[in-house]
């Protein structure tokens, strides 16, 4: 299906970072990178002799490393070019830049995509150029993206290119399991053999509780499991093959093995609190968690002897579903109608998410959405990342299906699934009628 080998770090080095669901995830910091030096030394991409200034939209740049770095890359190959960054501010960085967009005499040449809904608004509002000249002119393999291009293609066109890539894996406990005598989860599980593993370490004795593994409050966390045989996706209206999973996590709920959503919910409780609270020996969560558990781990705000021997594993799959098989969120780039300079505005786009852009997206702890040996390198030999070769396998992805892939009325549809999630795992729904309701939402907003 979509192959993809996404790999990288999502986040910083330096500062913790706080994540969202469903969307692009919070800012990063890392440490310093060589990269711009690096590009210094490289041939400069042909470009104008003339000086370009181009202006791109971006969040957060002083607490997000890769920003600068790609900036200073860029400029260091491409001495004619100036970069100007715009920064938006990461809350509602996209109705922002729609609203920015819409105006008359906008200048901005190259935007940040931060999230598929957003991505959706400026296509209708034809505010961004389709690439797909550039792409057959320059000759750009499509391939290398592993099909997540193709997840965000509208009508026959892309409108963006990703630079960056985050993806879901399992985090897990190793001190939990060793005390059990319990073997360790593998880069290969069926959800089966993954709950019959969350069981075995369950410890439910008041004042010795184990969690066999943990679910945050998303609804991604739980009902996105059912995306991953690559026949489904959260448009498709009909949502029955969410039951199985939403029954696993309710069963799992009412025998111990992981805290209660309506508890969750109630104390507000962080997904890395729990994890690094000792007591959860395996969790789904993004990649972006990594860099935050190594940078809280370094610095003391988490205790070592409660979380510092962790390890990760691909995500578990259904039968029949190949191993490696997970969801994914991208960040894209894109060039807008109104660029006063559309091919130069190209070129850096083009550079950016090729690999030139991901080894400096690898050299500031951030996972690029092409994935190259050296990237790799770069991110398995980070101070703190786990040395085992599971945990290092584990970065190597077969397939990703986008969270939420496009639709017009996408923002909608991811709505009415989230209200409906909460019904369901706080007991107001039953599972079936959960299902009940999203499908007739969703009828409703598709209008058929």
């Amino acid at each position: 299906m979509r192959k993809i080998l996404s790999v990288l770090l999502s986040a910083v080095m330096i500062a913790t970072l706080a994540t969202g669901c469903g969307s692009s995830k919070n800012p990063d910091t890392a440490a310093p990178t060589n990269a711009a030096t690096d590009a210094a030394s490289a041939t400069t991409a042909e470009s104008s002799a003339e000086p370009v200034t181009l202006k791109w939209a971006i969040w957060d740049k002083e607490s997000t490393s890769y920003w600068q770095a790609l900036a200073d890359a860029y400029e260091a190959t491409h001495p004619n070019v100036t970069i100007e960054m715009v920064d938006l501010g990461s809350t509602d960085y996209m109705t922002v830049l729609a609203t920015e967009l819409s105006g008359s005499g906008t200048d901005f040449d190259v935007v940040t995509i931060k999230d598929v809904p957003g991505y959706a608004t400026l296509v209708q509002k034809k505010a961004i150029l389709s690439l797909d000249d550039y792409i057959k002119k320059d000759g750009i393999d499509l391939t290398k993206y592993s099909g997540v291009t193709d997840q965000v293609t509208v009508d026959g066109a892309l409108y963006e290119l990703p630079f960056r890539n985050d993806f879901w894996v399992v985090f897990y406990n190793k001190d939990i399991f060793d005390a059990a005598n319990v073997p360790y989860p593998t880069n290969d599980m069926t959800f089966a053999q993954y709950d019959e593993l969350a069981r075995k370490v369950t410890n439910t004795e008041f004042g010795s509780q184990i969690y066999g593994t943990h679910y945050h409050t998303w609804r991604s966390a739980v009902q996105l499991f059912g995306v991953l045989d690559g026949k489904h996706t959260i448009l498709d209206g009909k949502y029955d093959f969410f039951a199985d999973y939403y029954n696993m996590v309710l069963k799992q709920e009412a025998d111990g093995v992981c805290r209660k959503y309506s508890d969750l919910k109630t104390e507000g409780l962080h997904y890395s609190a729990a994890f690094s609270s000792g007591d959860v020996a395996m969790m789904n969560m993004g990649s972006w968690f990594i860099a935050t558990l190594i940078s809280n781990l370094e610095k003391g705000e988490y205790d070592s002897s409660l979380c510092g021997n962790w390890g990760i594993v691909k995500y578990p799959h259904a039968e029949g579903v190949e191993a490696g098989s997970t969801l994914g969120t991208i960040t894209g780039l894109a060039v807008t109608t109104a660029a006063d300079v559309p091919d130069e505005s190209w070129e850096f786009v083009k550079w950016v998410s090729g690999e030139d852009g991901a080894k400096v997206m690898a050299e500031t702890g951030n996972f690029p959405a092409i994935m190259t040996d050296e990237a790799m390198n770069i991110i398995t030999s980070l101070k703190g990342f786990p040395q085992d070769e599971q945990s290092k396998e584990a970065l190597a992805v077969s397939n990703l299906y986008l969270e939420v892939p496009y639709a017009p009325n996408v923002s909608e549809i991811n709505s009415a699934l989230d209200s409906y999630h909460g019904s369901i795992m706080s007991g107001e729904m039953t599972v079936d009628e959960g299902i009940a309701a999203m499908e007739e939402a969703v009828k409703a907003i598709k209008g058929n």
